[in-house]
């Protein structure tokens, strides 16, 4: 048995279609979704992503700007971009690329962010709206996952997810986004004691640590759902996930590959809440 492929890609490319509409729509009634991203140095990670969301952007037609600022910039000077974009009525969506410099603080420049244009949904309020269930922004690497499962008409309801990692942009999230759909979610993380214990009964696995190949398929119960969300590189510069997808495949029922499979959704999931913003403003205008 070969698992069959979750391509985040062509899901991606499938969502974006829909996206174009709405734009469309949107345009047509006098609203352009407007994006505004915030690049704090130089980080060729963080310049790729970034590069990645502007073209997505002019793909489906979301006005996008980008603010590149030196690394010196203080955070007082940070803060105040922030407070002018709430301010602008063309933005609906701001985004500051993480990681920051040491001398900003990620939790302030978060905050910051009007909820209402918060599309990253990594607000407090908009992941106390998501813990319990409310209509909120939702982070979009975890939204992404969710969406790629249920892609493939996987029942979540009453199944097992071993969530191994418990960053707050990936591994928290969407734990939690799980168990609103009435999965049963374990956590694991650096600290947990005899993983595979927990792994091997898992129905669902979501891999999110940054450690190359670091679950295969000895890890796994057969026909397991696997969800890797790693992107590492290896000795020779390649890119491999968290999971180690040749033995992976062979024993589970569904995977993501790296690349080409969660990182898509990501991008995409953040222009579907800047589209959502527009479309709530434009309902407030009338």
């Amino acid at each position: 048995m070969s698992a069959i492929i979750i391509s985040g890609k062509e899901l991606a490319q499938e969502k974006r279609q829909n996206m174009k509409l709405q734009t469309e729509e949107l345009k047509q009634k006098g609203m352009v979704p407007g994006l505004a991203v915030i690049l704090v140095g130089e980080d060729p990670a963080s310049q790729s992503y970034v590069r990645a969301k502007e073209r997505a952007c002019k793909e489906i037609g979301v006005h996008s700007e980008l603010d590149e600022v030196s690394v010196s910039i203080t955070e007082e000077e940070l803060l105040q971009k922030i407070d002018e974009l709430n301010k602008a009525d063309h933005i609906h969506g701001i985004l500051v690329q993480l990681p920051l410099p040491d001398h900003i603080s990620e939790e302030k420049v978060i905050e910051a962010i009007d909820p209402a244009k918060d599309v990253d949904g990594f607000h407090p309020i908009n992941i106390g709206r998501m813990m319990i269930g409310q209509e909120a922004f939702l982070p979009c690497t975890p939204f992404g996952i969710v969406e790629m499962i249920k892609s493939k008409n996987i029942e979540l309801q009453g199944k097992h997810v071993v969530v191994i990692g418990r960053s707050n942009i990936v591994g928290k999230p969407v734990g939690q986004l799980l168990l609103n759909e009435h999965a049963t979610v374990t956590y694991c993380h650096s600290r947990t004691k005899d993983m595979s214990d927990y792994t091997k009964k898992a129905d669902i696995l979501v891999v999110a640590v940054g450690r190359p190949l670091m679950i295969n398929a000895d890890h796994m119960k057969e026909g397991a759902v696997v969800i890797d969300v790693g992107v590492n590189r290896n000795e020779e510069g390649k890119l491999v996930g968290d999971v180690d997808f040749k033995s992976a495949k062979e024993k589970a029922s569904y995977i993501t590959p790296v690349p080409g499979g969660v990182g898509p959704m990501t991008i995409t999931m953040l222009l579907h809440n800047t589209i959502l913003s527009a479309e709530r403003h434009l309902k407030e205008e009338n």
